[in-house]
């Protein structure tokens, strides 16, 4: 993607839209060298964390004092907030670490004077994102903080959904399960990468865990709380895979049903473990076809839970408008990644970024559709 808008904005500089070109984040801080051989057309690359050498070149100056200051590419009401950058696991198959480097954990109160910060914006919705989150706090404090943050964060006034993204199962801090239950503005939602199932693929994968760890806390999760929705991320076609040890990932996604899947075919990544030491043996054709089986799987699952809502009456978020519909959210739907809730707009007027009570009244395979009752 990086490359294509690389490419793109080149030409918008060969046609005299643009004076010049720059180029900064992961691609460009591991591939610095090819690239400017592959696309010489762009002025200048920068690594993923050159921003005072990008400022310099730029005749502007970095100011500290306004390093938690913001501008959103968001709409107004929701904003990401990232509370660490890198990761320790090394699992086999991720370039992560070789590009950002080990897990560095944000101070807690610069996260929440941000916090804080964008509330007196009008940002009512926090995705809290990391490379790793459950890590937070180890390097910092010398324990997982991350269940004191979000609860310190939902203390905030005016901090109306906190939501989870890119959770590790190993070493899970449980007790953020009690924040999650005790909290309503903590929204009953945790993304959680698993990968994988098979206990040798777990193993090969370098991902410290085990079949029956992960079926534990799958458990804990739903015993805790109860109407938790869960979004994972599994892969297939990793090197090795037998065709046995994908139908058990396929009959692992029967048993346990998340409410929101993606998936993936295995891709070698330069200078990982598994592109040092696995032969890359699995067939693409063979990858593509159960990569297409797994997620016309979980479609099923999908529309199934889908239709389960209907009838139901959830806290809605409106993002935007669509033609004839209100675009919203409730608390199991992510920005981007999940579905969403259509409401007509003939309902209105609604306004963006606000909330409402809106009953479920149909489903689809991709979304909701819902009335507001009051």
């Amino acid at each position: 993607m990086k490359w294509q808008a690389s490419l793109s904005l080149c030409e918008l500089k060969e046609d005299g839209e643009l004076e010049a070109v720059y180029v900064m984040g992961c691609l460009s801080e591991r591939y610095r060298e090819e690239l400017q051989k592959e696309i010489p057309q762009v002025d200048k690359y920068y690594g993923k964390f050159d921003w005072t050498r990008l400022l310099d070149d730029l005749k502007a100056r970095y100011h500290t004092e306004a390093a938690d200051e913001r501008i959103l590419t968001t709409p107004s009401h929701y904003a990401y907030i990232k509370i660490s950058e890198g990761c320790d696991r090394h699992c086999a198959y991720c370039a992560i670490p070789l590009i950002t480097g080990r897990h560095k954990s944000r101070p807690m109160e610069d996260i929440l004077t941000e916090v804080e910060r964008l509330v007196g914006e009008g940002v009512k919705e926090f995705q809290i994102i990391a490379q790793e989150l459950t890590y937070y706090g180890i390097d910092l404090y010398g324990s997982q903080q991350l269940p004191e943050l979000v609860e310190r964060m939902a203390a905030i006034p005016g901090v109306e959904w906190i939501r989870l993204h890119y959770a590790y199962p190993n070493h899970f801090p449980t007790d953020l399960l009690r924040v999650m239950r005790e909290h309503d503005n903590v929204c009953n939602y945790l993304d959680i990468a698993l990968q994988h199932i098979n206990d040798r693929m777990l193993d090969r994968m370098q991902r410290h865990t085990t079949r029956q760890e992960t079926l534990d806390l799958i458990a804990t999760m739903r015993r805790e709380v109860p109407d938790i929705c869960l979004r994972t991320t599994l892969m297939v076609g990793f090197p090795g895979e037998t065709d046995a040890e994908f139908d058990e990932l396929m009959d692992f996604v029967r048993e346990v049903r998340f409410d929101r899947m993606g998936a993936f075919a295995y891709s070698e990544e330069e200078g990982t473990y598994a592109a040092t030491h696995y032969t890359d043996d699995v067939p693409e054709e063979v990858k593509s076809q159960r990569l297409d089986r797994l997620m016309a799987l979980q479609e099923i699952i999908m529309a199934e839970k889908e239709a389960e809502e209907v009838g139901k009456t959830y806290k809605t978020i409106i993002d935007r408008v669509e033609g004839e519909y209100y675009i919203g959210r409730t608390e199991k739907n992510s920005p981007e990644v999940d579905c969403e809730v259509l409401i007509p707009t003939v309902d209105g007027p609604l306004t963006i970024g606000n909330f409402y009570q809106v009953r479920i009244t149909d489903a689809d395979e991709v979304d909701l559709y819902g009335e507001v009752v009051e």
